[in-house]
């Protein structure tokens, strides 16, 4: 049996480690270490030479370990191991999901580009791009979910900027509100602005699905981005961010990553190998839980509208086409609009006993917040409400706890 014929939950307990390398230990240990020994001082150089650009490595030459900064075991096992969901070339892990955005950003930006955004993202994501690439010298302009192809190029037409249009970066489904971006349409849109001397990249945010159940690589994404403490960390106990995307690509990214110095360390991606192991089952289940909340919630006196994937309304004809053609699960993130506003979302939520008043997201225990006065509090209040982050807005990330603990739990808080 080979490994190319084993699905990738399978091979999350094996693939890329080699037990007699480490003592036969089953599971990778974590090398707590800053630096590796060469074995001679050419070994050194020729490391050296490959980790640097000085020279390509040869065909069955293998990299060697060199520095913790630059290379380590319990990173490269994790990042081989991350890629076989997506069925990407190459994967590079970081120390938050932020120093992940931040660095595809900053890599593949430059004074006087024009960034392409969707709206709504997550509020760090929102500040970065509006706070700190406009101190560079990038210009950024943002479109709304909704707007077909046509309404999109019109908007980077009347940007001024259209012959510097670098990348396109979406975040679908949209956090908070679930909102989905065409990725077929992004895709056309970058390879329509691409020249010879520039390739428009697409970048595509896919924290909210995880590795599981959308792939965007697929749809024409060229990067693929996480906050790995969600559903790959999946236990609130560890910070951390991945790219993946081709080995070219790859290779600026996990080059700046050297020199910003953000990538993960042996215990974050140790942790993460631990709960690859049980991302699948783990994933299930909380979608199986959130199909069940959605169905409460839809059906409740007190809820005015429920923002769930499996419930997009027949006469939804767009968002369905999407829907149906992007994503193989619902997922397990839904929010709703409560009867009232802040006064009455603020009493919902100091109710809740089973459910954590917490930010974050795609854990196994469920999670409960108000996005406009938390995650998206630094997002300018005109644009909440344009894009529905209102004061009445909650937002659930649904665990795996029993579905009808859970349910029981929103009822009374809502009474």
């Amino acid at each position: 049996m080979h490994d190319h014929n084993l699905s990738p939950e399978s091979l999350m307990m094996s693939y890329g480690y080699k037990p007699e390398l480490s003592e036969g230990s089953i599971k990778c240990p974590i090398f707590q270490t800053s630096t590796f020994v060469f074995k001679t001082a050419e070994e050194g150089k020729a490391f050296f030479e490959v980790a640097y650009g000085l020279r390509e490595k040869a065909e069955h030459e293998e990299l060697g370990l060199i520095y913790s900064r630059l290379n380590n075991p319990d990173l490269e096992i994790l990042e081989n191991r991350l890629c076989l969901w997506d069925k990407a070339e190459d994967c590079a892990v970081f120390e938050s999901g932020m120093s992940a955005i931040s660095t595809v950003l900053m890599e593949f930006l430059a004074p006087g580009d024009l960034l392409l955004y969707s709206n709504p993202v997550y509020g760090g994501t929102d500040h970065f791009i509006k706070q700190v690439l406009t101190k560079f010298g990038v210009h950024v302009v943002g479109f709304k979910t909704g707007q077909n192809q046509e309404e999109i190029e019109q908007i980077i037409q009347n940007s001024g900027h259209a012959d510097r249009l670098a990348m396109i970066h979406v975040e679908t489904p949209a956090n908070p509100t679930n909102d989905l971006i065409d990725l077929d349409v992004c895709s056309r849109i970058a390879k329509k602005y691409s020249t010879d001397e520039q390739q428009v990249l697409l970048a595509v945010d896919n924290t909210y699905m995880g590795p599981l159940w959308q792939h965007p690589l697929k749809h024409g994404a060229d990067l693929v981005v996480y906050s790995a403490t969600k559903y790959i960390g999946g236990h609130s106990d560890v910070i951390a961010g991945a790219v993946l995307g081709s080995a070219t690509l790859m290779k600026r990214v996990k080059g700046l990553r050297t020199f910003l110095g953000n990538m993960a360390g042996p215990w974050t991606g140790w942790l993460l190998m631990r709960s690859l192991e049980t991302l699948k089952v783990r994933m299930e289940q909380q979608a199986a839980n959130a199909e069940e909340v959605a169905a409460f919630l839809l059906d409740h006196d007190q809820v005015e509208r429920v923002y769930y994937l499996g419930s997009i309304p027949e006469e939804d004809t767009r968002n369905r086409e999407i829907y149906e053609r992007q994503y193989s699960c619902a997922g397990a993130m839904l929010s709703f609009d409560i009867k009232g506003g802040e006064k009455e979302a603020f009493a919902f939520l100091n109710k809740l006993r089973l459910f954590r008043l917490a930010v974050s997201l795609g854990s196994t225990e469920s999670l409960a917040q108000h996005p406009a006065s938390m995650t998206h509090a630094g997002v300018d209040p005109a644009l909440r409400e344009e894009l529905g982050i209102s004061n009445k807005l909650v937002r659930l990330s649904i665990g795996v706890e029993n579905a009808k603990d859970l349910i029981s739990d929103l009822a009374q808080a809502l009474t």
